[in-house]
C-alpha cells in the first residue's frame, strides 16, 4: 500500500511542487487538481469540501486526499485499495517536518526554498510512494536546513582573509556528511550538548461533542496529546510516571516510548528526541462507576430560532458549567447560501446591553462564508452571555444550518485530571529542568 504522488497548489489551485509520478500518464496528475478545483468552486461555502475525492476519469480507481495549509492545498493521490488514513498521517508528516525547517508554512516560503522542499520530498517518499525518513533530527543531518545553507556557503567564500576557500568548504562539508545516521538512535542526534538543561511537557486536551436539539449530549469524547520540548545533553534516559494512568486508554506513543514498561509498569521510559515532539496520544476513559460514558460540557446553550419569510430573528444565551474561566469562546452558525445581512446586539448577566467589540464580546456577519460569528474572550464561572438578533435573506424560506458550531479554550485545566508523579533521569548526571502545564480546548456541535 503506497501513496501514487505529493502535489502542492497555490492559493489560486496552480501546481507549485509535484512529485515525479514517472511511472504514471503524464494526465494522472493533472485530472487530480482538475477534479479537486472543480470541487472547490461548487462547494456551497467554505470548509465543505469532502477531503477525498473521488476521480473517475481513469480505467483505475483513484482519488486525491487534501488539506489546506496557509491557504494552499496539499494532495496526495492514491489508487486501488490503499487507505486515506495512510495518505492523510504522510500529509501531516510532511507538512510538521516543514513547519520545522521554515517556520511559517506559505507559497513565498516554498517558492524561495525550492531546492530544499524537493529534497525533503525525495528524502521522505520513495519513487514507489513509500514514506522514507519522516524523523526531523534525522532529516536535518541530510537535508541541510536553510541557516546551515547560509553558514555553508559562508564558509566557502574567498571573503574571508587567511583560510583558503577550498579548506573551508572541505571542513564544513566533511562534518555535515559525517553527521547523517551517525548516531545509533534514528531520532536522536549524537554528541548534543545545551548549557541549560531542561524538557517541558504540555498535557492538550481536546473534547469533541454533539448535542441534540433537546440539550442531551448525544456523544462527547476527550482526546489527548502529551507536547514536549526536550533539551538535554547527551543521550538521556527518562522515566515518566502518572498518578492516575488509568484515564488513558487507546493510546499510541512515539517511537521513542519502550512500550513493555508501559504495559508492565504504566510508566513511559524513552530515550528522546532534540526537540519539539509529541510523546503520546490517546483518549481519555471515564471512571467505571460513571452513569454515562459522555464527559460532562462545560457550557450549555439555549437558542431561540425563529425563521419567517426573508430572515429570521434569534435569541442565543450561552452559560457557563466550568470552574474554570474559558477563554476565546467562539460560536458560529452557517445562515445559508442567500443570507445578505445580520443584525446583533450583545449583553450578559449583570450588565446591559452592549455594543459590537465590548468587554462581553463581539459579533461580525462574514458575507463571503455566510457565517455568523460571536466571539467571548473571556466567560467567567456560572456567567451568561446573550446575543439577539435577526438576518436577513434573497429568498422567501432561508435555510439555515441547523446546528452551530462552538470553540472554547480553557488553560491551566484538564478534563480527565491526569496528573504527572515524577520523572526520573538516568545514564547522565546534570540536574534538568522539569516543567508540566495543562490546557483544554473543545469543539461542540449543538444542534437545534
Amino acid at each position: 500500500m503506497a501513496i501514487d504522488g505529493l502535489i502542492i497548489l497555490d492559493t489560486a489551485g496552480r501546481p507549485i511542487i509535484q512529485s515525479s509520478y514517472t511511472t504514471y500518464p503524464t494526465a494522472y496528475p493533472l485530472l487530480h487538481i482538475e477534479a479537486l478545483n472543480n470541487a472547490l468552486e461548487k462547494a456551497p461555502r467554505e470548509g465543505s469540501v469532502d477531503p477525498v475525492i473521488y476521480v473517475g476519469e481513469l480505467s483505475c480507481s483513484s482519488a486525491c486526499c487534501h488539506v489546506e495549509v496557509g491557504g494552499m492545498r496539499f494532495v496526495a493521490t492514491i489508487s486501488g485499495d490503499v487507505d486515506p488514513l495512510i495518505a492523510f498521517a504522510f500529509l501531516d508528516a510532511f507538512i510538521e517536518i516543514l513547519h520545522d525547517y521554515f517556520g511559517v508554512v506559505s507559497v513565498a516560503t516554498l517558492k524561495d526554498n525550492f531546492d530544499i522542499v524537493y529534497q525533503l520530498l525525495e528524502e521522505t517518499l520513495d519513487s514507489s510512494g513509500h514514506p522514507l525518513t519522516t524523523s526531523p533530527n534525522a532529516l536535518s543531518d541530510i537535508v541541510l536546513p536553510p541557516s546551515l545553507i547560509s553558514k555553508l556557503l559562508a564558509s566557502v567564500s574567498p571573503a574571508t582573509p587567511g583560510v583558503p576557500s577550498g579548506r573551508q568548504g572541505g571542513s564544513f562539508g566533511s562534518n555535515v556528511a559525517s553527521g547523517a545516521f551517525a548516531s545509533p538512535i534514528p531520532w536522536r542526534k549524537a554528541g548534543v550538548r545545551h548549557s541549560h538543561n531542561e524538557i517541558l511537557f504540555d498535557v492538550v486536551e481536546e473534547m469533541r461533542g454533539i448535542v441534540g436539539k433537546n440539550g442531551t449530549t448525544l456523544v462527547s469524547n476527550v482526546f489527548g496529546k502529551i507536547e514536549s520540548n526536550a533539551k538535554l545533553s547527551g543521550t538521556p534516559d527518562l522515566t515518566l510516571t502518572f498518578t492516575n494512568p488509568n484515564v488513558m486508554t487507546d493510546c499510541a506513543f512515539h517511537s521513542c516510548v519502550r512500550l513493555q514498561k508501559w504495559t508492565r509498569d504504566n510508566a513511559l521510559s524513552f530515550i528522546p528526541p532534540e526537540g519539539r515532539f509529541v510523546l503520546g496520544d490517546y483518549q481519555y476513559r471515564p471512571p467505571q462507576g460513571a452513569l454515562i460514558s459522555n464527559v460532562p460540557i462545560p457550557l450549555s446553550l439555549k437558542a431561540n430560532m425563529d425563521m419567517g419569510e426573508f430572515g429570521g430573528i434569534f435569541a442565543l444565551t450561552l452559560t457557563s458549567r466550568s470552574i474554570k474561566v474559558m477563554e476565546n469562546v467562539e460560536l458560529k452558525l452557517y445562515l445559508g447560501e442567500d443570507a445578505t445581512s445580520a443584525q446583533c446586539t450583545l449583553s450578559s448577566a449583570g450588565s446591559g446591553v452592549g455594543s459590537v467589540g465590548s468587554a462581553d464580546g463581539s459579533w461580525a456577519f462574514d458575507s463571503r462564508t455566510k457565517t455568523l460569528r460571536w466571539e467571548i474572550l473571556n466567560m467567567r464561572s456560572s456567567g451568561s452571555w446573550i446575543l439577539r438578533g435577526s438576518w436577513t435573506s434573497k429568498i422567501k424560506a432561508p435555510r439555515p444550518a441547523h446546528a452551530f458550531q462552538i470553540r472554547f479554550e480553557i488553560p491551566s485545566y484538564s478534563f480527565s485530571s491526569l496528573k504527572v508523579d515524577q520523572l526520573r533521569l538516568s545514564s547522565e548526571t546534570y540536574k534538568m529542568y522539569k516543567g508540566v502545564r495543562m490546557r483544554s480546548k473543545g469543539s461542540i456541535e449543538w444542534r437545534w
